[in-house]
């Protein structure tokens, strides 16, 4: 089997309104869909953000239940030529950058957090993982 890509992410996070919030509102991720005290589901690019909350979906019997807690981490990626834009577009949103990495290849990344404290990043489409 050839697997083509993530696509989905799953965040498991106990205020949804909060993180509707910050990812519709702030970072302007498209909404898919929200369920008060369920889920909250967001479009990035070709790929789904699903936000739940752990304690009804360690519940759920299909899908089958799933559920976890702590700083979870992801990583947003934008194409090379925008990453400057991006980081400056993070800042200008009152976000702060907790971290900024620059990897063996010389490419740099960036770090900041969700208000739950998840740990998020902003990669460049090329060079971290060529």
């Amino acid at each position: 089997m050839k697997f083509l890509k993530i696509k989905e992410t799953c965040l498991y996070i106990r205020d949804l309104e909060r993180a509707k919030r910050f990812y519709h509102e702030t970072l302007e991720l498209p909404l898919i869909s929200y369920v008060e005290g369920k889920h909250v589901f967001f479009q990035a690019g070709s790929s789904v953000l699903l936000c739940f909350n752990p304690e009804d979906s360690k519940l759920k019997k299909s899908p089958p239940a799933h559920y976890g807690g702590g700083k979870q981490h992801f990583a947003f990626e934008v194409n090379k030529a925008d990453y400057p834009a991006a980081k400056k577009w993070i800042t200008t949103k009152g976000i702060q950058i907790t971290d900024t990495v620059t990897w063996k290849s010389g490419v740099e990344s960036f770090y900041f957090e969700d208000p739950e404290g998840n740990v998020l990043e902003i990669v460049p489409e090329t060079g971290i993982w060529d």
